[in-house]
């Protein structure tokens, strides 16, 4: 008999050590519960910033066989809002230019747009310099004398006349990659070669000493509108580049 009452209680002591309080299974579920109301948080967050960012990119009304590549807006975007953040642009800030060198310099690929009225104040062709390539963009330097764009995020500072007529001064932002540019003198301008009867003629456009050159009938307009601590981006897909700009980390 005493060994049936011993199995019983080997027994009650080896089911009842799977067994949790009424008070200690509703703490653990709520840690549970807690830990997944985080995640959710966490994952809604991202969510919502990319959704801000693609139904930013969709409002905007660009010319059908004119648009601005979805995936280097975004990076433009992220560069524009983190010198924001900062403090190196005003809050209310709300143009942003964009030069895709990927593109042929044939086809404009300049863009000014206002990201609060989510309208393109310009479409533009823009040069490169004569060192960065012919026809298309490939080489990019931050030295002085290279003859080459630089590539990354600037800020467009005041305006004067100079020996390429008006100009804008331009900041680069990208250590080692365009804050040689003030020094360099890289600065906006216009300049005859940047046609689409100069393209048509020498099969492309002309080349600058580094500036992004833009059409002499555009340049009053363009460089009046962006003039006075905004963002410019200058962009190629350049690995390089494209992992070390602090501007582009999100």
């Amino acid at each position: 008999m005493k060994g049936f009452y011993s199995l019983l209680g080997i027994v009650y002591m080896v089911t009842t050590s799977f067994y949790l309080s009424p008070k200690k299974a509703i703490i653990k579920n709520e840690i549970s519960i807690e830990k997944i109301e985080k995640l959710t948080d966490t994952k809604s967050e991202k969510t919502t910033t990319l959704s801000s960012s693609e139904a930013l990119y969709k409002s905007i009304t660009f010319e059908e066989g004119h648009e601005l590549n979805e995936e280097v807006f975004f990076k433009a975007l992220t560069g524009f809002e983190n010198l924001k953040k900062a403090g190196l642009l005003n809050q209310d800030a709300h143009l942003l230019t964009v030069c895709d060198f990927s593109m042929s310099s044939n086809t404009k690929r300049l863009w000014v747009i206002d990201t609060e009225e989510k309208k393109v104040l310009f479409n533009s062709l823009v040069a490169h310099g004569k060192n960065t390539g012919e026809e298309f963009a490939t080489n990019f330097s931050n030295t002085n004398s290279s003859l080459q764009s630089s590539l990354g995020f600037y800020i467009t500072d005041a305006t004067y006349n100079g020996d390429n007529g008006y100009s804008l001064k331009l900041l680069g932002m990208d250590k080692g990659f365009n804050d040689a540019a003030y020094k360099r003198a890289i600065v906006m301008h216009g300049a005859d070669y940047v046609s689409e009867d100069f393209a048509a003629a020498h099969k492309r456009i002309g080349r600058s000493w580094g500036c992004p050159a833009v059409p002499r009938d555009l340049t009053q307009p363009i460089i009046n509108t962006i003039k006075g601590r905004n963002c410019l981006f200058i962009y190629y897909p350049d690995q390089n580049y494209l992992s070390k700009s602090e501007w582009l980390k999100a």
